[in-house]
Formats: structure tokens, sequence, C-alpha cells
């Protein structure tokens, strides 16, 4: 449970980052900085849930004995 909110707080950490970088490229005129930067965000979050993902089926593999 404990990797879960550390989890939901890194991705709310990262959205947050991410926001506030978008407005500041956008206002000042760097469109396309900004949408690789939310491109980037996205990327970043996916691997983090891949990852947590990945573990998740190597316990269930280890639990029920699936080699």
């Amino acid at each position: 449970m404990n990797i879960s909110v550390d989890l939901i707080f890194k991705i709310a950490a990262i959205g947050i980052l991410v926001a506030v970088l978008n407005q500041i490229l956008l206002r000042s005129g760097r469109e396309e900085q900004a949408m690789m930067t939310s491109l980037v965000g996205i990327i970043v979050v996916l691997f983090m849930v891949i990852q947590l993902i990945s573990t998740f089926f190597t316990t269930v593999k280890t639990m029920f004995q699936l080699y």
C-alpha cells in the first residue's frame, strides 16, 4: 500500500511540474517546447506505471510459482 501512495505523490509532482513549465513556455511563445514538455511528462509517468506493473507480475509469478 505504501508504494501506491508514493507513486501517486510522484505522479502528482510530475503533473504539477509539467503544468507549470507548460504555462511558462506557452506564455513565452514556445508552443513546441510546451508540447514536448507535456509529452516527456506523459512518457515519464508511463515508464513509472509500467515498472510497477512489471513488479506486480513478477510478484504474482513468484507467489504462484510460475516460472
